[in-house]
């Protein structure tokens, strides 16, 4: 796949993504980290190249930060940043404020549908009726009525 490359990006410009990577700088220059951001522009990807410095100043790892999402239907896809707001969250990353390492805690639905249950159970072992609506806690009908 052939990217198209920009010398300008602009901080307000829709980003579909911000990757920083240690890269084989020019010759000579050994291992330097670059900014990549993948910029939208006329519904096609555009790649900004920013070269840092040398790899070994940093102490935080390569990351990426993508800024889309695809409808799994459509297969339309929605960018959520622009490259000011990535480059922000970047920075953040780099000054070690957010852990790159720590692992992203996955919820048990299977405990919280059960908690849920138990819950609604538990009203209506005390006559309480509920009201539910989906994605909504549920409401005892006692307090809609008064």
């Amino acid at each position: 796949m052939i990217e198209t490359a920009t010398i300008a990006i602009s901080l307000d410009e829709p980003a579909f993504e911000l990757k920083e990577l240690n890269l084989q700088g020019p010759p000579a220059k050994g291992w330097r980290r670059y900014q990549l951001i993948r910029v939208v522009r006329s519904d096609r990807l555009a790649t900004f190249k920013e070269d840092l410095g040398p790899a070994k100043d940093f102490t935080v790892d390569q990351f990426q930060i993508p800024a889309w999402v695809m409808d799994d239907i459509t297969g339309r896809v929605e960018i959520f940043h622009t490259v000011g707001q990535l480059r922000e969250i970047a920075d953040t990353m780099r000054l070690g404020i957010v852990d790159t390492h720590r692992e992203i805690e996955t919820p048990d639905l299977w405990s919280d549908w059960l908690n849920q249950q138990e819950h609604l159970w538990s009203m209506s072992a005390h006559g309480l009726r509920t009201h539910s609506i989906p994605g909504r806690p549920a409401i005892p009908l006692t307090e809609m009525s008064g």
